[in-house]
């Protein structure tokens, strides 16, 4: 009887959003990174002047060994004039600053209604910020936005970026609590071309919660766990709320909760592996 040589990918790295630490600003985020045994951080470009300077943003990375692996492109409501008031010229500095610092991905939400003018451009901009090597332009999906009893959809054409059809996503897990999606058929929706993942929980009510994975209703884990059983090359970075935390202990506490979640659910499994390969080959 021949031994079968066990053929377990590693765990997908897993990052920290800078957003997570937020009110505290992109320099926590490396430090509670480097602190935790993160992977590396996802910059969230937004009105933090440090978040968008890039040269100080390396430093950072350098400084305490955590490297970028994700730019967050500064899309959010607040950030409409973070960069640049034109949305193209920021996806296009989005796309540089990753570039600049090593990062394989930019996150990008899909443009509001009344940006009529980005709309007509949007696709075509993804799909030209392909020609970047190594920077993927990853949509994410969304939500609709409830105001008093009245449900509406600010993006155009949609919330749902896999009824568009993009090269790349981004899964979000606090987003499809809010938009009351199916997670898991959104992730087998958005199949091969899944590059990038917001790992978060969501009680399922209208607001954009980001509960720390496992305190919600979404199925973190079992989207962990097939993450890891497809072979996801991606990144996976923790995108959770802490705002309401009054010191950097608790915020700390809740980061090290969620990367724990993470590591446990992404761990590839020895065993699973041998049972599936033996299974195929009779041993």
């Amino acid at each position: 009887m021949t031994p079968v040589q066990s053929e377990v990918r590693p765990a997908a790295p897993v990052a920290l959003s800078s957003a997570s630490v937020y009110p505290e600003r992109a320099a926590a985020a490396f430090e509670l990174a480097a602190e935790l045994g993160y992977d590396g951080v996802e910059l969230m470009v937004w009105t933090d002047p440090v978040s968008q300077d890039v040269a100080a943003i390396d430093r950072l990375a350098e400084r305490h060994g955590v490297p970028v692996l994700a730019v967050h492109s500064p899309c959010l409501a607040i950030s409409q004039r973070v960069w640049h008031s034109d949305p193209i010229v920021r996806i296009r500095r989005s796309v540089a600053a990753a570039a600049t610092l090593g990062a394989r991905t930019v996150v990008v939400h899909p443009p509001f209604r009344w940006q009529r003018k980005y709309v007509a451009q949007f696709a075509d901009e993804v799909a030209r910020a392909g020609e970047h090597v190594g920077v993927a332009l990853a949509v994410e999906n969304m939500y609709p936005v409830m105001r008093s009893t009245v449900r509406t959809v600010p993006y155009s054409p949609g919330y749902d970026p896999t009824d568009v059809g993009y090269a790349h996503y981004t899964l979000d897990l606090s987003h499809t609590a809010a938009a009351g999606s199916d997670a898991l058929a959104m992730l087998e929706r958005m199949g091969s071309a899944l590059t990038h993942v917001h790992l978060a929980d969501g009680s399922g009510s209208a607001r954009d919660e980001h509960l720390v994975p496992g305190r919600g209703t979404q199925p973190c884990a079992e989207v962990c766990e097939r993450l890891t059983a497809s072979g996801f090359g991606g990144v996976v970075v923790v995108e959770v709320s802490t705002r309401r935390c009054r010191t950097r202990e608790d915020r700390t506490e809740l980061l090290a909760e969620s990367l724990l979640f993470a590591r446990l659910h992404l761990q590839p499994t020895a065993g699973a592996t041998l049972a599936k390969k033996a299974a195929h080959t009779g041993w």
